[in-house]
C-alpha cells in the first residue's frame, strides 16, 4: 500500500491525523536533521499499522515534507 505523509517536525506533540485510508498529517518532535525526523515517523506508523520495521520504505521525500512510502502486507482497502 502506498501512502502519501504530510510530515511536521520540531513539534511539541506526536500526532498522526488520518486524513484518509492513504493520506496522513504526521507531527514530530525530532527535528529533521540526520534523518531523525523520517525515523520517528517510520516508527510511529508501524505502530499504527502494526507491522515490522522493515516492511516500510520512504520512496520519495526523503528532504521534503511531503513523502511518499511504501507499506507491504497491507492491502489497499483495509479498514
Amino acid at each position: 500500500m502506498y501512502i502519501k505523509v504530510v510530515a511536521k517536525t520540531n513539534t511539541k506533540k506526536e500526532i498522526i491525523l488520518e486524513i484518509s485510508k492513504d493520506h496522513f498529517e504526521i507531527s514530530v518532535k525530532e527535528k529533521a536533521k540526520n534523518n531523525l525526523a523520517n525515523k520517528k515517523i517510520i516508527e510511529l506508523l508501524m505502530r499504527h499499522f502494526k507491522v515490522a520495521q522493515n516492511r516500510i520504505r520512504i520512496i520519495n521525500g526523503h528532504h521534503h515534507p511531503h513523502k511518499l512510502l511504501l507499506i507491504e502486507d497491507i492491502e489497499s482497502g483495509q479498514d
